[in-house]
């Protein structure tokens, strides 16, 4: 009875409202993750956002159920997805340790589009790539002589973030609590994942309580209300009104970092930043693609 009430109330909220909190605290959480750059190192901070959100899904959902009733199949998807969660959070933190979170965050969307104009070649997607591919060659022109490693980084998280998406939608197929649950499984697969590149740099933290409890807020807001967030946004709405969605995101980014890092954009950012986001608006999956994965 207690579930079916919990399921009420997220039914009762649209969709589109779950999106919009990911889309703050996606980059929000990050913003106060560069805050403690300071004071900790990369990846010990990108260790911290993995292990507090593990151990705040396994308390709430005890995720280790699922994945041992659902099918081998699956557990391959959950396997794969807490992998890529794990090495795309250590890209994310490397890439904004060197460069703006507003680039970065524009540059993970370049990925999604280029494999939407892949598999459907239509005047549209063609010219959300050109877009996408300008806004990407500003950004990366502006400031590349100056961070080449930092792009490397950020590249590497706009493919994990291109996998990110699509095993997302996979988990989320049945449903908010569902995908929670199984997202949470994923979860314990990313603490095993990053800890070994990640746990020794954190260890001078946890002598610290203030930066114990810094780390942990920033788990909590970048890795544990955003995805949360995502999953009940992935489960009702359709893929192209999501992918249009997240064309805000860019934006997004560029926003908080300017509010909580003070990193304020040039105007040839600023331009690459508004035709990435026009590239993530306009782009869209073949209407086969489409209708594969909603049967799926």
């Amino acid at each position: 009875m207690f579930q079916e009430r919990k399921a009420d109330v997220t039914t009762n909220i649209p969709p589109q409202m779950f999106f919009f909190v990911s889309a703050i605290f996606h980059y929000l959480g990050p913003a106060f993750a560069v805050l403690l750059f300071s004071s900790v190192s990369v990846l010990g901070v990108a260790w911290f956002r993995i292990a507090s959100a593990a151990v705040v899904f396994a308390v709430w959902r005890r995720p280790w159920k699922i994945f041992m009733r659902i099918p081998w199949a699956k557990r391959r998807t959950l396997l794969s997805l807490g992998v890529v969660l794990g090495l795309m959070n250590a890209s994310f933190y490397l890439a904004i340790s060197r460069l703006p979170l507003g680039t970065v965050g524009a540059i993970e969307f370049l990925g999604p589009i280029a494999l939407a104009a892949l598999g459907a070649r239509t005047p549209r997607n063609i010219i959300a790539l050109l877009l996408a591919a300008g806004g990407g060659w500003l950004l990366t022109d502006a400031r590349f002589g100056g961070q080449p490693l930092g792009y490397m980084f950020a590249f590497a998280n706009c493919a994990f973030f291109m996998l990110y998406v699509v095993l997302g939608h996979r988990i989320a197929q049945d449903g908010g609590a569902a995908g929670i649950d199984r997202l949470g499984a994923a979860m314990l697969i990313a603490l095993m994942t990053i800890t070994p590149i990640g746990f020794s740099s954190a260890l001078p933290a946890m002598t610290q309580p203030l930066l114990l409890l810094a780390g942990i807020g920033v788990g909590i807001c970048s890795s544990v209300i955003p995805y949360v967030c995502d999953q009940l946004a992935m489960a009702r709405l359709p893929r192209a009104t999501f992918a249009l969605l997240l064309s805000l995101l860019p934006a997004s980014a560029a926003v908080i970092g300017v509010i909580v890092l003070r990193q304020i954009p040039t105007l040839v950012e600023i331009v690459g930043i508004l035709l990435v986001a026009g590239g993530v608006a306009l782009h869209q999956e073949s209407d086969a693609v489409r209708v594969k994965r909603e049967r799926y």
